[in-house]
């Protein structure tokens, strides 16, 4: 049986992939320092070390794959704090990477989709690309196993309602049970490829048993909405407040990669997870 390291377990996306991992019966080991991560996140059956990743003294074995997920998400708060979003999203990363590099791990990065918008927007987007280097160095030079999975705009269980790192549908499922008017920034026209995260953890799952050098897949719905639709499909008010610095206008995935060498192809879809909410 594997034993699989999940960095990033409580958090929403580490969470979920972890609930797949124990359902197919491997043995899960998770780190998280807890600051954007939840306790009530842990899952029965998984181990769980309060670590930062960029703990240089970091020591596992036995591990036989390494789910990279740990970063400081969301690009206003990394405007606000480069210096943070830098440490832990690329010296986290190199921390993890030359862990791997030691014992001969494989390892699969969370990536984003924010790469394809600039990487001088934000210290986010520098930095989730910066960590998608590193993967291709330790790759080229130590023959390292890496694969990239990019992300766009997830959702699901397990997602922040509250606070800078909350996701846009965890913010309106929260105004709307509080029968709050939905907060939509500037115009409301920029338009987001939503993900369910049941989706995203299929794809991370098909790269674990494969091999690559630092192979990119976009992991995306393939269909985006604009923000104003998507608040219209909750049918209640809406507010508008100002556009943020940083946001991009346009998020759409080309997943053909994914599904020519994964097999993987997302099946989940928005309106009818809007409809269960509601």
């Amino acid at each position: 049986m594997k034993t699989i390291l999940v960095t990033g377990g409580v958090g929403f996306i580490g969470t979920n992939l972890i609930k797949r991992l124990l359902s197919e019966g491997y043995e899960v080991v998770s780190i998280d320092n807890y600051s954007t991560g939840k306790k009530e996140n842990e899952q029965e059956g998984c181990t769980y070390y309060d670590l930062d990743i960029n703990d240089k003294e970091l020591s596992f074995e036995n591990i036989d794959v390494i789910f990279h997920i740990a970063a400081l998400a969301r690009i206003q708060p990394s405007i606000i704090r480069p210096q943070e979003t830098i440490e832990a999203n690329v010296n986290g990363t190199l921390n993890i990477l030359n862990l791997a590099r030691k014992n001969n791990i494989p390892v699969i990065y969370a990536g984003s989709s924010s790469f394809h918008h600039g990487l001088y927007g934000s210290a986010y987007a520098w930095s989730k690309h910066a960590g998608e280097q590193l993967c291709k160095l330790f790759s080229e030079v130590y023959g390292l196993n890496t694969s990239i999975c990019r992300f766009y705009n997830v959702y699901g269980p397990h997602q922040l309602e509250e606070g800078e790192y909350s996701t846009v549908l965890g913010i309106f499922e929260r105004q709307y049970r509080n029968n709050e008017p939905l907060t939509i920034t500037g115009e409301g026209e920029q338009r987001r490829d939503f993900t369910h995260v049941d989706d995203i953890v299929d794809g991370l799952y098909r790269c674990m048993s494969k091999e690559f050098k630092a192979e990119v897949f976009e992991l995306g719905r393939g269909k985006n909405f604009s923000i104003n639709e998507v608040a219209n499909m909750f049918k209640t008010e809406k507010k508008y407040i100002p556009a943020r610095k940083g946001e991009y206008p346009t998020t759409l995935c080309d997943c053909t990669k994914a599904k020519e060498l994964l097999g993987w192809a997302p099946i989940r879809n928005l309106e009818d997870y809007i409809k269960n909410v509601i």
